[in-house]
């Protein structure tokens, strides 16, 4: 068996966490490897998970010839189909996340909510807790997915809540667990967030917290993560 041989059976036989580490080694492995993960992320393309994402982003971040083929011709966009139930466009959205801008796209997120909520909220620029409601469930897990399929599986509200959850609800235990406060000291945006994969689980897209826990009380409670 071939060096590709022993990593493909790898690959197949591991879990969900262990592929994502083995992704780059594919890499390594010349244009045989990035042959594995094209066929790889056409045969499971219905599937939105991290492991797609990371093979769609490294796919899309090389200048070889076959991989620009195949981007442009099956998906030019990305791997998430974008359909919004209040026609609210998340192209631009997921072309940040796609290149790594979460700093970016975090600040782009909150726009979006205001889209979804309507004329008021876009015109204050923020979401009140109370309309958060008004989001709808296909809207809502639409936003999750595209930070959950391009962060590795680390961002993202639904990651969030699961934090929280185990937490026992303890909102001063998930500031310091996603970092966004030490001690008494918030963290300082932007300089002091992390934004990049070095960051802890669950660190991004921020909710303003200054302004109490209500608004993203209000997203954890959201039906659509039931």
């Amino acid at each position: 068996m071939s060096d590709l041989d022993i990593l493909k059976e790898k690959f197949n036989q591991t879990s969900d966490k262990n592929k994502l580490s083995l992704i780059n080694e594919f890499i390594n492995q010349g244009d045989d490897g990035y042959q594995f993960l094209r066929e790889f992320l056409f045969n499971n393309k219905d599937q939105l998970n991290p492991i797609n994402g990371k093979i769609y982003q490294l796919l899309k971040q090389d200048n070889k010839e076959e991989n620009k083929k195949f981007i442009n011709l099956y998906f030019p966009k990305g791997i998430v189909k974008l359909t919004s139930e209040k026609n609210v466009d998340f192209n631009d959205l997921q072309q940040l996340l796609i290149n790594q801008k979460y700093q970016e796209a975090d600040a782009l997120t909150r726009v979006k909510l205001c889209e979804l909520v309507g004329k008021t909220a876009i015109e204050r620029k923020w979401v009140y807790f109370t309309e958060i409601e008004k989001i709808s469930i296909a809207d809502l897990q639409l936003i999750d997915v595209l930070w959950q399929v391009y962060s590795e599986g680390k961002f993202g509200y639904k990651i969030q809540r699961q934090m929280w959850l185990s937490l026992g609800k303890n909102y001063p235990q998930l500031w310091e667990k996603l970092q966004w406060k030490a001690g008494n000291k918030w963290t300082k945006y932007p300089q002091e967030f992390i934004w990049d994969l070095s960051a802890p689980t669950g660190h991004l897209p921020l909710s303003n917290q200054l302004r109490g826990v209500r608004v993203i009380d209000a997203l954890f409670s959201h039906p659509a993560w039931n």
